[in-house]
């Protein structure tokens, strides 16, 4: 039997037509790897399925899930007041032993308050934390936790936040003896405030972690460690900075190029290179992210997600389910 990965399609901002063909498009790759398990209004879901002659022939599954929780709802209102949605059943599977992995691009808030309540933490960790990718030079990118599920962190919770990252790390993204820093406002020790100079300190008498220090802001893109620690007010924000990149600098240097008065030929050549460039800010390259710390795996993708992403989150869901990092995670801190 493949992985199983149950899927909200109900989740983000053009659901169910992208999460459908996504979902399509993942089990036509997985070539019988992996079962998808599609959460949401049935009839609605079939109708969809109806478009793809060989739906099937694949590996879908449709599972009644009647009750939406729209992304602008409140995380703590949606989760007591509607108990069969797709975010609720799909968790509930995946805690039932029905599915090994649950993925959405739904409501962020909603989907982390109902893995906590569903599936509670991992023995040992503290909080969980949902780490984001970061381009750079070498090719390889760097994972950044938390970016948003935790604005205020005591000093353990970023060491835990750095064993879990390099982790993810090591499993996922097949670094071997993964590196992990601090996110700073100088590389010195003795720089930040005291939640920064304990936290140096923690992660420095830590055992088995490669820790490299301080890093500053400016190094991110420069892959100063497979790692970087930082709570989830910076997290997010640097997170926030980043995707603003991809759209802005097109814009900026269409204007300067149209200032030089470069030829048509000479600019579509540019934006040729600029794309390529680009491409490593683009969220859809991963698909999702885990929710590391939770007590089974959950991957939450982008609102706007594409077809091609929810398909990305979902063949990488697969990919952390099959390497079992919540089993390493209880391992490694655990007792």
């Amino acid at each position: 039997m493949g992985i199983r990965v149950a899927v909200d399609a109900m989740g983000g901002d053009r659901a169910p037509d992208v999460v459908v063909e996504g979902a399509v498009a993942a089990a036509r790759d997985a070539a019988g790897d992996v079962e998808v398990l599609l959460f949401g209004p049935s009839g609605r879901l079939r109708r969809q399925l109806e478009a793809y002659g060989d739906a099937a022939d694949l590996p879908l599954c449709l599972i009644e899930a009647p009750e939406v929780i729209e992304m602008h709802e409140a995380p703590t209102a949606a989760l007591k007041g509607k108990p069969r949605s797709s975010i609720h059943l799909g968790l509930g599977a995946l805690k039932a032993g029905q599915a090994d992995v649950f993925v959405s691009a739904g409501n962020t808030g909603a989907v982390m308050a109902a893995a906590l309540f569903i599936l509670g933490r991992v023995p040992g960790v503290a909080r969980p934390a949902l780490p984001a990718f970061f381009p750079n030079s070498h090719q390889k990118p760097t994972v950044v936790l938390d970016v948003g599920s935790n604005v205020d962190c005591k000093p353990e919770h970023l060491v835990q936040f750095g064993l879990m990252g390099a982790i993810y790390a090591e499993r996922i993204l097949k670094r071997e003896h993964p590196t992990v820093a601090l996110l700073n406002i100088g590389e010195e020790p003795g720089k930040g405030n005291e939640q920064a100079k304990e936290t140096h300190r923690l992660f420095a008498e830590t055992p088995g972690l490669r820790f490299k220090g301080n890093v500053e802001g400016r190094d991110l893109l420069q892959y100063p460690a497979d790692v970087v620690v930082c709570d989830g007010f910076v997290g997010n924000i640097i997170l926030k900075l980043g995707e603003s990149v991809a759209t802005i600098l097109p814009q900026m240097i269409g204007q300067e190029m149209q200032r030089l008065g470069l030829a048509s030929e000479e600019q579509a050549l540019v934006a040729r290179v600029l794309r390529g460039a680009l491409r490593h800010f683009d969220y859809q390259e991963f698909g999702g992210v885990p929710l590391l710390g939770v007590n089974g795996h959950v991957l939450i993708g982008h609102g706007g997600s594409s077809a091609r992403a929810v398909e990305r989150m979902i063949l990488t869901g697969a990919e952390v389910a099959r390497q079992d990092v919540a089993g390493a995670i209880a391992a490694a801190l655990g007792g």
